[in-house]
């Protein structure tokens, strides 16, 4: 059996739809996992969960539309994910956003608070509704997918950058709490990705080139890159790793780049 195998695992993927969360439910179950696929639109889910079926099975994905924003709507997915599947072994908190761009001195109130409640309180909620069950069987991993940017400042993504920073620190506090009972919690650090909620940063040829400029591999990263280190940390191979962030920015942070 791969180190890497997830047979037998129900994953829980917010944000799935596309992007990082969509290649890592496709990695998923790709490795033999049942995947839930997640996002604010229940159609986008659905055909998500239809490309996921058609390539590895029926059965293998469903579909369930969720705002992060909603602790009910929270809950919902979660108790649809264990009637469906009839548990959760594997949580990847993916889903955020970003609705500024600019100074922190100019972010309003509300555009503030939205950063935090999605990127963070949505994450506690989620862990807390679905640790309970990992805790009582001995065992179960949850990923938090925070960003380079909760390792360095910047003049344009601050608050986006000071929720992901909160995101590494949920998750060594969850690794501290929940490991003696054999529960894992981490964070991937992404750097720039070519998604499309990073899209206003890579299209932009002059962010492009200063973010690719410096950086040791000297180009953006591509979703399916990210979903290996989710993979990793879901699967055997990661079983001796929890309370850490794995950077994966192309060489980014230890260059000066972007």
């Amino acid at each position: 059996m791969s180190l890497f195998d997830m047979t037998g695992q129900v994953a829980l993927i917010t944000g799935s739809s596309r992007g990082i969360g969509k290649a890592t439910a496709e990695a998923m179950a790709e490795q033999g996992a049942k995947v839930v696929i997640s996002s604010r639109k229940q159609d986008a889910c659905d055909a998500t969960a239809a490309e996921i079926n058609a390539k590895f099975g029926d059965g293998t994905a469903i579909a369930v539309a969720a705002n992060i924003s909603s602790k009910d709507d929270l809950q919902n997915l979660v108790n649809e994910t264990r009637a469906t599947f009839g548990k959760v072994t594997a949580l990847v908190c993916n889903a955020a956003s970003n609705p500024y761009y600019g100074p922190g001195l100019g972010i309003s109130d509300e555009q503030f608070r939205k950063i935090m409640d999605n990127n963070i309180l949505s994450n506690h909620w989620l862990i807390s509704m679905v640790a309970p069950e990992m805790l009582e069987r001995g065992e179960g991993s949850i990923t938090i997918i925070s960003s380079i940017g909760g390792l360095k400042g910047s003049p344009v993504i601050g608050a986006y950058g000071i929720s992901k920073a909160a995101d590494m620190q949920v998750a060594r506090n969850f690794a501290v709490e929940f490991g003696a009972q054999g529960v894992r919690v981490n964070c991937i650090a992404p750097g720039l990705i070519r998604t499309d909620m990073a899209r206003a940063l890579w299209e932009n040829p002059e962010t492009l080139k200063r973010a690719t400029a410096m950086a040791c591999l000297r180009r953006i990263g591509e979703p399916p890159e990210i979903a290996g280190a989710a993979v990793f940390l879901a699967s055997r191979a990661g079983a001796f790793t929890t309370g850490q962030t794995i950077v994966c920015d192309g060489g980014a942070t230890i260059s000066g780049g972007a």
